[in-house]
């Protein structure tokens, strides 16, 4: 209904914009959360301020802004029901008094352009502004400024109201444009900034301390594949906390790709919102936009192309909250707002290139986070750059701009009838962070080494059930000397910490004790360890050992195979990737075998790139029917949609895999099959080819859902299923999928198998605000149906097919009429189309089933009844 009513009111409003194509987007062509009102209180006038990214207020409540191409501005807030009035939009300029004067001798009340005063570097191109410490820090983002990139203080020495000195509190070496320092905010012990750098800025030589273990790697069993920013290592991407003056810089964590902001919560932890690789988009090594909680010492596993650890490594922290594809800008929690409770207490996230702005609920779980996401405000294009709360009148602030885009500056508040009152904190997982903060102590600077009693505190944390004492616990470990507690491991008989603590010596001694290492793994009775993590571990510790300490010598190497032989395959996708790569790297005899038969089997592109992405550099154990089949998938995988790189990233795998073919294996009839272009036509993700069915109504599967969705179902035909009708190309379920459309891992808990049955059938009835497509109306009578997805000054960058997420169209803004939102769901019908009845049945079930859990615990007692084999 809201989408109807959207619709409606846009209609009325679009023909209005060729007219408003010069100003921001006006606001009622911005969808808004209910009992929520939004002025566009300032359209900043392009040629002569530029386009704002980033904002802070002043000691006296002013707003101070910056061009991301240009200098800083600085106005008051205009009172509720006013505009900014653009005599008072001031450019921020500096002087130094040089006269030679005494203190004590009277300055002029005004300062005059002589001789005497000089003028100071230009501080511009800022991407990050904070007001602290009785003075501005500027973070500078650009080699083109005049100062370079890094981290600068403004002052006012003489109390006039005019910055006169400037301060560079860290040079910074930032490679690249927009994945370069950005972001400073108060850090919560009142003494200290953090600083936010994305992963195209080195750590400074001379940073003082790192909380996180300087034992960083690739950790690689094959070199990535890489497209973009080649050849750079960790670590990339970090948030550092430095003192006023700039005399220290400890960096908190690394790993992140683009965190382009972040925000602290009452209960004083750190978050961040980290980006996405939108080239990576349907590939195994994607990883959605994601909210981060920001712990000491925790590394978030970005690494170049193909080389990012994925969520399950216990070696990285992973996620609070994954949102989806987008382009991370400003960060802020609700604090002050006079907003309902839930939004005072929510996280605002905003995004750039699709023009929205989510309200992140985050609640403790145990001594970290989780959370589920709404959109609270979104329109196209709507490119929002920063955002703050005004403690003063309660109301929202946030820009839009970037990339020379027409900038504006917005005012939201409630209007409703809840009430505002302040909201009470939430209490809960105190004693938990408390727990975590205590094993987070043996990471500061300067702490001695643990002693036998805090290392066994140390010890039995790594067993702990809660993920952020697991990995505090481990980090703590790693940061004391290996010598004080390796001799623990031979006798561990917990798995959870003998895993952790493998992880731990192969990150910090695995050359020397790789051998070891692989000896403990092969003790532990896989098949029986309790869950999917724990052996997941088993293989982390495994591959950690093997990338640390390189192959073992050909007795251990002979045993290790064996083991693995006896585990492979295993129950779940991840553990089998893992697997594939290990037995792989080992040019173990049945790797290529038990790896194309899980490429045969496997219902999505994420999971068949990975099985094949292992399989390029085996050069033993082939049949000439496997080459011939393994090379037949490249055929059929160049139909795949994916991100800009996908094809790339094919063709590298191909061009590896032939390159690993003996010349005497190299039949014509090979060259044949690896020299056959693939065919332009729908992704097929199985090699079983399916025909045709029926095109289904809702009325012709009424009936099989009447005796619901309980016992006897085929969860793994449910799961081959979800590939075989595209559903992985656009959606994630459980980490695997695309991310263009919504992510289907809880859907099992909002909705009923007749809805979700009705939305795959007849997915225009109910459109989703937050992936609906505009209509495009252009001056000669076209119509571009759509998604914003990138922006650069008067040109946006529109996705047409869901389907193909690099499929791009771009419009001038000069050329655009009006703008409404489609009627018409960028989801296709027809998908159930080559399902039987009962394939279906399994599929809706696999989707309510909200999860991906063991294949035991899916196929246990799940046989079909007599009375679901007759629908077959």
């Amino acid at each position: 209904m809201r989408f109807q009513m959207f619709l409606a009111s846009l209609i009325a409003a679009g023909s209005a914009f060729a007219n408003a194509q010069r100003s921001a987007t006006p606001p009622d062509r911005i969808r808004l959360a209910e009992g929520f009102t939004i002025e566009l209180i300032y359209s900043v006038p392009r040629d002569d301020k530029g386009s704002w990214v980033a904002m802070c207020q002043d000691d006296k409540g002013r707003l101070i802004v910056s061009d991301q191409y240009g200098g800083l501005y600085r106005f008051p807030i205009p009172k509720p029901g006013e505009n900014v009035d653009p005599a008072t939009v001031e450019q921020i300029t500096y002087s130094e008094d040089n006269t030679k004067a005494r203190r004590d001798e009277p300055k002029p009340a005004i300062k005059v352009n002589n001789a005497a005063l000089r003028r100071l570097p230009h501080i511009g191109h800022a991407q990050g502004l904070c007001y602290a410490f009785d003075s501005l820090y500027v973070v500078v983002n650009s080699r083109a400024s005049t100062t370079g990139s890094g981290v600068f203080r403004l002052l006012d020495t003489d109390g006039d109201d005019q910055f006169d000195k400037v301060i560079t509190i860290k040079k910074l070496v930032a490679t690249g444009g927009e994945h370069g320092p950005h972001a400073i905010l108060p850090a919560p012990d009142g003494e200290h900034l953090y600083v936010v750098m994305g992963n195209q800025t080195e750590l400074p030589e001379d940073y003082t301390h790192s909380r996180v273990p300087e034992v960083w790697a690739e950790d690689q069993l094959f070199p990535s594949l890489q497209h973009f920013m080649v050849g750079v290592e960790a670590p990339r991407g970090h948030i550092a906390q430095i003192d006023p003056e700039g005399k220290t810089w400890e960096i908190i964590a690394t790993g992140f790709r683009n965190q382009y902001d972040a925000a602290v919560n009452q209960d004083g932890e750190l978050f961040t919102f980290d980006a996405d690789m939108e080239w990576d988009l349907n590939t195994p090594w994607y990883r959605p936009t994601r909210v981060n909680h920001v712990i000491d010492g925790a590394e978030f596993g970005w690494r170049v192309g193909s080389g990012k650890f994925m969520e399950y490594c216990s070696d990285t922290f992973g996620a609070a909250v994954d949102i989806g594809p987008g382009s991370p800008t400003g960060v802020s929690f609700g604090y002050g707002a006079k907003f309902p409770a839930k939004y005072q207490n929510a996280l605002f996230i905003c995004d750039w290139s699709y023009g929205k702005l989510y309200a992140v609920h985050l609640e403790p779980k145990g001594s970290t986070y989780t959370g589920v996401f709404e959109e609270f405000t979104s329109a196209q294009p709507l490119p929002l750059t920063d955002i703050l709360i005004n403690a003063e009148d309660g109301a929202m602030y946030f820009t839009v701009g970037g990339r020379r885009v027409q900038s504006g500056l917005y005012r939201v508040t409630y209007t409703g009838d809840e009430s505002t009152a302040p909201a009470k904190s939430i209490n809960a997982g105190e004693q938990a962070r408390k727990r975590r903060h205590a094993l987070e102590a043996f990471v500061q600077k300067n702490v001695a080494a643990a002693k036998p009693r805090q290392l066994d505190k140390i010890w039995r944390s790594l067993g702990a059930s809660d993920r952020g004492i697991r990995h505090a616990a481990r980090i703590a470990l790693e940061k004391q000397p290996v010598k004080n507690w390796k001799h623990r491991l031979a006798g561990e008989s917990n798995p959870i910490i003998a895993t952790a603590a493998l992880i731990a010596l192969a990150r910090t001694d695995g050359k020397n004790s790789a051998s070891e290492i692989l000896q403990q793994a092969m003790g532990f009775h896989y098949v029986a360890l309790k869950n999917r993590q724990q052996r997941l571990d088993v293989l982390r510790g495994l591959t950690l050992a093997l990338t640390r300490g390189g192959l073992p010598k050909p007795a251990l190497k002979s045993k290790l195979i064996r083991w693995l032989d006896a585990i492979y395959p295993a129950q779940t996708p991840e553990e089998n990737r893992d697997l594939s790569g290990i037995m792989a790297f080992l040019q173990a005899p049945s790797a290529a075998k038990k790896g194309m038969a899980l490429l045969e089997k496997a219902s999505g592109q994420e999971e068949q790139i990975g099985y094949a992405l292992n399989l390029r550099h085996l050069k033993k154990g082939w049949s000439p029917e496997m080459r011939k089949t393994y090379f037949q998938w490249f055929v059929r995988a160049g139909n795949y949609e994916g991100g800009a790189r996908l094809r790339h990233y094919l063709n590298d795998i191909k061009n590896h895999a032939v390159q690993s073919v003996p010349k005497a294996e190299r039949t014509l009839e090979l060259i044949k099959i690896i020299e056959t272009s693939p065919r332009e036509g729908v992704p097929q993700f199985t090699l079983e080819a399916r025909s045709f069915v029926k095109k289904w109504e809702l009325k012709d599967l009424n009936g099989l859902l009447a005796d619901g969705l309980q016992g006897g179902l085929d969860f793994k035909n449910g799961r081959q299923m979800f590939g075989a009708g595209a559903c992985y190309v656009c959606h994630r379920f459980k980490g695997e999928g695309g991310a263009v459309g919504p992510d289907l891992t809880s859907v099992g808990g909002k909705f009923s198998a007749h809805d979700l049955l009705e939305s795959i059938i007849d997915p225009g009835k109910e459109i989703s605000d937050q992936y609906g497509a505009s209509n495009f109306n252009l001056k000669d009578g076209n119509t571009i149906s759509g998604r914003i997805m990138n922006m650069k000054g008067d040109t946006y960058w529109v996705n047409t097919d869901m389907m193909a997420p690099s499929t791009v169209t771009k419009i001038n803004a000069d050329r655009i009429a009006s703008i409404h939102p489609s009627p018409i769901s960028m989801m296709p019908s027809g998908l159930l189309s080559m399902m039987k009845k009962a394939d279906i049945l399994d599929l809706l079930a696999y989707l309510i089933s909200g999860a991906e859990p063991e294949h035991e615990l899916f196929m246990k007692k799940r046989r079909r009844s007599k009375e679901l084999q007759k629908t077959r």
